[in-house]
């Protein structure tokens, strides 16, 4: 897809995203709406996938560790074809299998089951090293909240992960500065988090979260990057495309009532009529 596409996938995946929360009247909006230009770079682009075939062996490996934002990965995988557009509206429903956080059991296209912050990057480390191990050359992809990487098991697993040398292995973080108690700078900062992936032994690429040619460029290098796994630190806004959300640590895990839906949506559809005037 060219840059343009990218862009009108990534609004109408930010769309099912508010949309999926306001009909749950609970979920994350925030983190999710931050990272669907990440999501939908990875996979309409860049990841080896076939929604026809959710569990191809070859295929492409992606752990959503701060698995809070499942409505962004929900709305990625229905309009990528894994399930109905429509299912969104059933996020957090009794009987939906579409439940607060990623699945592997139940929902197609989910590769690990993720929710307790910090586990699913070790999880992402486990599969890149048995591909490894089986001489296997599908790729791990792995997300990560900015607030998540104050995890301890965050850093061991990267120890890991350098020390193995995986370099089918990049993990992005969604450095969009706010976690669900506000600036992650005041809460217990993170920074500098480039330095720290490259000490240990991460490659590093510091790129906008929101700039699809950065995106591409960006995992074009990790892909050539050998002899060690690479940290993309994406930087992004919270709450992107949505006025009110955006930058508000408060719209982290907070749903809109019905008149702050028809602004979100009002404000997604101006976007979109830009980007079909181009």
């Amino acid at each position: 897809m060219d840059k343009l596409a990218l862009q009108k996938q990534a609004n109408e995946i930010r769309k099912g995203i508010v949309s999926a929360v306001h009909a749950a009247k609970a979920g994350h909006p925030g983190g999710s709406l931050s990272a669907a230009d990440i999501y939908t770079y990875l996979y309409f682009e860049e990841m080896n996938i076939d929604p026809a075939d959710p569990k191809k062996a070859d295929r492409d490996r992606f752990v959503l560790s701060k698995g809070h934002t499942a409505p962004g990965l929900y709305s990625t995988l229905a309009h990528r074809g894994y399930f109905p557009v429509e299912d969104l509206l059933t996020l957090r429903k009794l009987g939906s299998y579409l439940q607060g956080h990623p699945d592997m059991k139940h929902i197609p296209g989910v590769d690990m089951s993720s929710g307790s912050l910090g586990q699913g990057i070790s999880a992402a480390v486990g599969m890149a090293l048995s591909a490894k191990l089986s001489n296997d050359d599908y790729r791990v992809y792995t997300l990560l909240g900015d607030g998540e990487i104050q995890e301890g098991q965050v850093w061991e697993a990267a120890m890991f992960a350098g020390h193995r040398k995986l370099d089918n292995l990049v993990v992005i973080v969604d450095n969009n500065g706010l976690q669900i108690d506000g600036n992650i700078a005041d809460v217990c900062s993170p920074y500098p988090i480039d330095e720290k992936f490259a000490a240990f032994n991460f490659h590093v690429i510091n790129v906008d979260a929101h700039d699809f040619d950065a995106l591409k460029a960006a995992f074009d290098e990790a892909r050539a990057t050998k002899g060690q796994p690479t940290a993309i630190i994406a930087k992004s806004v919270k709450g992107k495309g949505v006025s009110f959300m955006e930058n508000q640590a408060a719209w982290h895990g907070t749903a809109p009532n019905d008149e702050q839906y028809a602004v979100a949506m009002a404000d997604l559809e101006k976007v979109g009529e830009a980007l079909c005037q181009k």
